[in-house]
């Protein structure tokens, strides 16, 4: 057993599983009038309702326990103070400083860095707001109605998901568009309606080197060129966020249009950085000061909330009881709220690439499940798709779900059946439907007895399933960067837990490094025999079919 499983805190909550396991929640609201008051913590606009999770006081006092066993205050103290706790890649972790609205000096690595964050977030704003005032112009004097953002990762994931959840608040005639995918059609796609006249692209790649962006970069370039009166003209259609201002100026960004990525920002923390030019311009400089503040508030609340009441704490710890005690080995995302239709996905990375891991900060193989798998979708979406798996499958599924009060533009038939949609699923999930409850239900329909005996299994719900609700005022760009700060620090305290390093991501670059060499051999063309048999039947089945001019 590693030194986690062996803590007496760990010991202490795997005997109070044994003792409250089979509980039902149901039972549990039955007892304490008091428990949604007392399960319950606001933040700002921000409801988080935890009253449906199968624990009581003692289990709650026994996880605390585990996150101070683990020094979980101290870690989260030591990332703010900017020391250096991605060890493997000798960076401190410092996303939010980029945020940060105190008086306060920020440092990384024993570096001041608020002097520098604030200069190049005043540059990001000053070129998105003449973008904006249709200042800045092409190459034939027109001004930019389309941005272009081409990253992969964080720096594609983030920036579309805050600019479609916060699409109310854009500007309807400046059209963003997001470019990843290394398959053509995405960007053919994407290209083939916009004019290059009034065309901007962001080329967003922290190392410039990394083949998904360079390769979309390039055919974004040719198409330009084919267009354009001369290669001069390629800086007023390209701009880039990037630490290597070497090679974007080498590729056509005029270097007042480069903006800085830092080593102590990992991608899937970087929307709140230069990656966020995409963001800036859709929404504008002050909408995006309120998203800052909005994970700044959150930040704040995640350094002085005592644990019983710190809102990330209380999200980390109720994963790894389900996660290391209950055996669930996935967490489902539900916000119904159709501008969040990405969170899911953007948690996806932030969670599924920092706690992926089987290997401990000391170098050692965990034997404890650590990361779960991470899915979701618009809820009432999902409500017609995978939820007859969280109601009825034979896994069990922590559910967090995410609603408004109200909407931008808010239709009251609309919203409030909306919300009649997950006050009930989360009701549902809890209380399920037992066997007299099926009967009575049958009986009332007609049924007779033989019908009845016949249906009854398949309408049994076994009830007990946990969820989270987060209940927010609206939408807005406040409320969003504290949705996202609270999902980031949760994942930050059960990587302390589960002692791992949350902020490398090793696991990406194996499969890299083969695409690399792969590609070398698809490029030469001639069969090869150098992989497993397999990976070598693909390759030269692909070579053998794919067109000669290709």
């Amino acid at each position: 057993m590693t030194k986690l499983t062996e803590s007496a805190a760990w010991q202490a909550l795997q005997q109070h599983y044994a003792e409250i396991k089979d509980v039902h929640m149901k039972d549990l609201f039955a007892q304490d009038e008091q428990r949604f008051d007392r399960f319950s913590l606001p933040l700002n606009d921000i409801l988080f309702d935890y009253s449906k999770n199968r624990i009581n006081d003692q289990t709650l006092q026994l996880l605390i326990q585990l996150a101070q066993q683990c020094g979980v205050e101290q870690w989260r103290d030591r990332m703010f103070a900017g020391e250096v706790i991605n060890h493997t890649e000798q960076r401190a972790v410092q996303h939010s400083a980029l945020r940060y609205q105190g008086d306060e000096p920020q440092f990384a690595d024993g570096q001041r860095i608020d002097i520098e964050i604030n200069k190049e977030l005043q540059r990001v704003k000053s070129l998105a707001q003449r973008i904006r005032n249709r200042e800045w112009r092409g190459h034939s004097n027109q001004p930019i109605t389309d941005v272009v953002n081409i990253g992969i990762g964080g720096s594609h994931l983030g920036p579309l998901m805050v600019t479609e959840a916060l699409h109310p608040y854009t500007i309807h005639d400046l059209k963003i568009h997001y470019v990843s995918n290394i398959d053509e059609n995405h960007i053919n796609n994407t290209l083939e309606d916009l004019n290059p006249d009034t065309t901007l692209f962001i080329i967003a790649s922290k190392s410039f080197t990394t083949q998904e962006a360079l390769v979309n970069a390039a055919t974004a370039r040719q198409w330009l060129l084919e267009r354009l009166q001369s290669e001069a003209d390629l800086p007023k259609h390209l701009v880039a966020v990037t630490s290597n201002i070497k090679a974007a100026v080498e590729f056509g960004v005029a270097e007042e249009n480069i903006f800085k990525m830092w080593d102590w920002v990992g991608g899937r923390y970087s929307l709140w950085s230069a990656i966020g030019l995409s963001i800036v311009i859709s929404i504008g400089p002050s909408q995006f000061d309120a998203l800052l503040q909005g994970a700044y508030e959150v930040d704040e609340h995640f350094k002085q909330a005592p644990l019983t009441e710190n809102i990330p704490v209380i999200m980390a710890l109720l994963g790894i009881w389900y996660n290391n005690f209950f055996g669930a080995e996935s967490i489902v995302i539900l916000p119904y709220d159709q501008n969040m239709h990405r969170f899911p996905a953007y948690l996806q990375q932030a969670d599924m690439e920092s706690n992926g891991k089987s290997c401990d900060r000391d170098g050692n193989p965990v034997d404890y499940s650590t990361g779960p798998v991470l899915f979701g979708e618009i809820g009432i979406s999902g409500q017609h798709a995978f939820y007859q798996l969280l109601h009825q499958g034979s896994k069990l599924v922590p559910a967090d779900m995410l609603a408004p009060i109200s909407n931008y533009r808010c239709i009251a038939t609309h919203h409030r059946a909306l919300m009649s949609n997950i006050f009930a699923q989360t009701e549902a999930l809890m209380i399920g439907k037992n066997e007299a409850e099926v009967i009575a239900e049958l009986e009332q329909q007609g049924l007779d007895e033989a019908a009845i005996e016949q249906l009854l299994p398949y309408k049994l719900f076994p009830g007990n399933r946990p969820t989270n609700s987060f209940l927010f005022y609206t939408l807005d760009p406040k409320t969003l960067g504290s949705l996202i700060a609270l999902y980031e620090h949760k994942i930050f305290v059960q990587g302390i837990i589960w002692n791992l390093n949350s902020f490398d991501q090793w696991g990406v670059e194996l499969g890299k490094k083969l695409a690399s060499h792969i590609l070398d051999e698809i490029n030469q063309g001639e069969a090869v025999s150098n992989h497993d048999a397999s990976t070598n039947g693909l390759i030269n089945y692909y070579l053998n079919l794919k067109p000669k001019k290709f």
